[in-house]
């Protein structure tokens, strides 16, 4: 067996404010070679992230890989009232906490020395793809809307693959939306101050509660080059539609008023993917990818809070299904004389995102815009007889 160590740097240039969460609740990016790639990766989809961005591709990763990243995100949210009213708020600190993170283990069944089940690779993922804390003053502007929101959910993904012809993969895996609580306070909650017979009050909705969907996908690559590997790839992912209910309470200055529940809905997606590798040789690597996909927000109609007392504290939503675009490319370096036992990549993507909240309906607890976003990182990978930082061994027996 051999462990391969990897250092991955990535750098995001915002070129919109909030762009972070332009997606409303979602935050795209789930690993570090696809974030530097404006997360164009679903029909490349070669590394353990490929639980989350196309589990097909789990198929063309060999042995056991562990993955685990975060996003360190900052800046503040700005608002200009047509009133002229300004208003700053932020991520709930100079950096988000929690951050954005994600793990990732895979293992081919080959590498348990089961040789009949070389086809069938098995994963588990672990990671954040919905929700950010926002947080606003509580003098300001929107203080009767909300002053802070949390929505520290995770995704758990058991996952498999099965590779049913050199050139075709299947890969399924179960959605288990829940909260946790080592990612904060293990609910979402939004806080507000209140208004009419509540003037003045600090009013607090919080809850939490579990829900499932499934991710189905395939992997279709029509051309390889003489050592086999990929110089052109298909990806097509379908990610079914999760409501995850609920069960909390309605707290005024501290003390609970009633019990609260409510439905949150997750979209469904649909990605369609190609990558095309114009340079693939035993030195170098140049990939393209073009992703194209479909978010249905359509199904988050309201998110109404249903009070024990029988009151329904209204919340609409009527948000609207919207396109994501990601263009993105890698150059690689396989083993260069100036960094032997190295690879190294350079990355670059460029995506393209609508605003699903109509202004009807806006929140300042949940920052939606259109956006462009350009990325731009670099990729170490630590091989064979290669140390990473010059003393761990990166291959062979003396790295087991």
């Amino acid at each position: 067996m051999q462990y391969v160590l990897s250092c991955i740097f990535v750098v995001w240039l915002l070129l919109q404010p909030s762009v972070a969460s332009s997606q409303a609740l979602r935050f795209p990016p789930q690993g570090a070679a696809a974030a530097g790639q404006g997360n164009a990766f679903a029909a490349q989809a070669d590394d353990a992230s490929a639980i989350h961005y196309n589990p097909a591709g789990l198929s063309q990763v060999e042995g056991i890989q562990v993955a685990f990243g975060t996003t360190l995100l900052g800046g503040s949210i700005k608002y200009k009232s047509p009133t002229g009213i300004d208003t700053r708020g932020d991520f709930g600190g100079s950096i988000v906490f929690p951050a954005p993170s994600h793990s990732y283990v895979s293992a081919n069944l080959q590498a348990f020395g089961w040789d009949g089940m070389s086809k069938v690779t098995v994963g588990l993922g672990l990671t954040s793809p919905f929700g950010l804390n926002t947080r606003y003053p509580v003098d300001g502007p929107f203080n009767t809307a909300v002053t802070s929101a949390a929505l520290p959910l995770v995704d758990i993904k058991p996952t498999i693959a099965y590779k049913i012809h050199d050139d075709v993969s299947l890969g399924v895996s179960a959605d288990i939306y829940t909260f946790a609580g080592f990612l904060g306070e293990g609910q979402v909650e939004q806080r507000q101050v209140g208004s009419g017979a509540l003037a003045g009050a600090s009013v607090e909705l919080s809850g939490k509660g579990t829900g499932a969907g499934a991710t189905v996908s395939l992997l279709y690559t029509p051309l390889r080059n003489g050592d086999g590997k990929p110089v052109a790839s298909v990806g097509l992912v379908y990610r079914s539609q999760a409501v995850v209910p609920l069960s909390g309470s309605l707290l005024v200055n501290g003390a609970k008023v009633a019990d609260a529940r409510t439905n949150l809905v997750l979209p469904q997606i649909y990605t369609g993917a190609i990558a095309v590798w114009p340079v693939r040789t035993s030195e170098r690597e140049w990939k393209l990818e073009l992703d194209v996909e479909y978010v249905g927000w359509k199904s988050n109609r309201d998110l109404d809070v249903h009070l024990s007392t029988g009151g329904v504290i209204p919340q609409p939503q009527q948000w609207k299904t919207v396109p994501v675009v990601a263009i993105g490319t890698e150059y690689k370096w396989l083993n260069p004389e100036w960094l032997p036992h190295w690879d190294v990549a350079v990355r670059s993507g460029y995506s393209r995102t609508e605003n699903p909240v109509p202004d009807l309906t806006f929140n300042p607890g949940t920052i939606s815009l259109s956006s462009n976003t350009l990325s731009i990182g670099a990729g170490f990978l630590c091989k064979g007889q290669g140390r990473f930082l010059g003393m761990v061994p990166c291959g062979g027996t003396s790295a087991l």
